[in-house]
């Protein structure tokens, strides 16, 4: 569909003043903006097409489809286009009652809901004749409550991952408009995975050359065939173990390596022991491995108690950030980046997440700082700053105080933001002379003093790139001094 409908309300008042009440699309409001900037996540553009009388905007994104934003924090794409959109709001007046409404509850749900709601609607203003002549004047055709809903919840369901709106001032997620259930994360992202697994099963011989060029489609492969386990995987899992050894210690080699050992096979252990001592990484994460002289049984219940206890064959069990990394690694971004920046937002919201189950009284910054290098990774600076802020507020000893303002520093640097980098590394430096604890007795003996010393140096630098040569001078001086107590 098209923009058609768009371009004749934009040239017809009458119809405009339609679309505006009762439909609640009012193209004048488009000039009074959105209630706050907002972003999506993804980059891509936005432009404003109108709003309604409760304070919400829709967009128009770049591939035409449209994104409704409520005043109140809700957000989702509601049209592939801005004539599908019209379809429905012109079809559905009262369309936010129906945004929880699955094809799935049937026809007849359907229609008690669209009734109810039109009823009330009728109590205050009319809705037919005006639908009736609108709708015409738009070219639309007819089409049951069952047909506009299941537009609607097609739409709906396309807002994550490519449509995630964010305050762009904090940066934080719009939520979903609707609860309708979604895949799980590890459906996309194991997609390829298990189409490879499925070729190797079958004895494809591309897609073996295949495995032994890319370790991320043999890591996608290997954890299709931890939660798709058939016992004729042996031959496939004996093959894929040696190219997976090339790539040193990796959780992927740990997991084929259990999945081999559930077979019990005392004839697979010498390879396993090849495989252990193929570096000093591999040696020290596989040291558990029964030796070569052990036995079938010792070899299963050594591989039973590791998959219970770190692997096992549900893909739910497994951390969120197994899923992002994966979705990285194949560069399938936006699955990576909405589910951290809707984590970040929960920690954000709830600091008690963080609490430690060791030591209820203390908080663990360690997600913050994981947030914080997954978003850099991803290229997206102002959610790795947001991470690391809050990171940095949360450090206790002069020791974490410093690395945590070194690293935010960094990333403002890179992200352009040279004074705010200057003003932490002033706060850093006010930690060294008076850091309140003795954590950092040794801190002039080992890496952490020269990452402090070369990140003034590149802030330094930085600042004399963009012609502010006084600050710069300032840094450089402070540089030397903490240098010069290197030992």
């Amino acid at each position: 569909m098209t923009d058609r409908a768009l371009q004749l309300l934009r040239r017809d008042r009458r119809l405009a003043a339609l679309a505006a009440f009762p439909f609640n699309f009012d193209l004048d409001r488009a000039a009074h903006g959105h209630v706050e900037t907002v972003r999506l996540a993804s980059g891509g553009g936005l432009e404003i097409l109108a709003g309604d009388d409760t304070g919400g905007t829709f967009f128009r994104c770049e591939d035409g489809s449209v994104l409704y934003a409520s005043s109140e924090g809700g957000a989702g794409v509601i049209g592939s286009s801005v004539d599908e959109a019209l379809d429905v709001l012109t079809g559905l007046p009262g369309w936010e009652n129906y945004v929880n409404l699955a094809p799935q509850r049937g026809e007849e749900a359907i229609r008690a809901a669209v009734t109810e709601t039109e009823d009330e609607l009728r109590e205050y203003y009319g809705i037919d004749d005006e639908r009736t002549e609108l709708r015409t004047a738009l070219g639309f055709p007819d089409r049951s409550p069952v047909e506009l809903i299941a537009l609607l919840h097609t739409a709906l369901l396309r807002t994550e991952p490519e449509f995630v709106l964010l305050n762009d001032e904090e940066g934080c997620a719009y939520r979903l408009l609707d609860d309708h259930p979604r895949p799980p994360l590890w459906e996309p992202v194991l997609a390829s995975g298990r189409k490879d697994l499925a070729a190797l099963r079958a004895g494809d011989g591309e897609a073996w050359g295949a495995m032994a060029d890319d370790p991320v489609r043999r890591r996608l492969a290997l954890r299709a065939a931890q939660f798709d386990r058939a016992e004729g995987d042996l031959p496939v899992l004996l093959r894929l173990l040696p190219y997976e050894a090339e790539s040193s210690m990796t959780d992927e080699l740990r997991l084929t390596c259990v999945l081999i050992g559930l077979h019990g096979r005392a004839e697979d252990l010498p390879l396993l022991d090849e495989v252990r001592r193929t570096d000093f990484d591999t040696a020290c994460g596989l040291s558990d491995i029964p030796g070569p002289d052990a036995d079938g049984a010792e070899l299963r219940q050594w591989a039973l108690d590791l998959d219970d206890a770190m692997v096992g064959a549900d893909p739910a069990d497994e951390p969120l950030e197994t899923w992002t990394d994966l979705a990285a690694d194949q560069g399938l971004t936006e699955y990576a980046r909405v589910p951290l920046i809707r984590r970040l937002d929960e920690i954000e919201l709830d600091q008690s997440l963080l609490r430690d189950p060791r030591n209820p009284g203390k908080l663990d910054s360690g997600p913050l700082s994981s947030l914080a290098r997954d978003f850099d990774r991803l290229g997206d600076l102002p959610q790795a700053l947001r991470a690391q802020r809050l990171c940095t507020a949360l450090q206790e000893t002069a020791w974490d105080r410093v690395s945590s303002l070194r690293d935010l520093a960094q990333l403002e640097r890179r992200a352009g933001h040279l004074e705010s980098a200057a003003h932490t590394l002033s706060r850093l430096r006010a930690v060294l002379d008076a850091p309140g604890d003795d954590s950092l007795e040794w801190l002039y003996r080992v890496n952490l003093g020269r990452f402090v010393v070369r990140e003034h140096d590149e802030l330094a630098r930085a600042l004399t790139d963009a012609g502010h040569a006084a600050r710069a001078t300032g840094l450089a001086e402070a540089a030397a001094g903490i240098r010069s107590r290197l030992t």
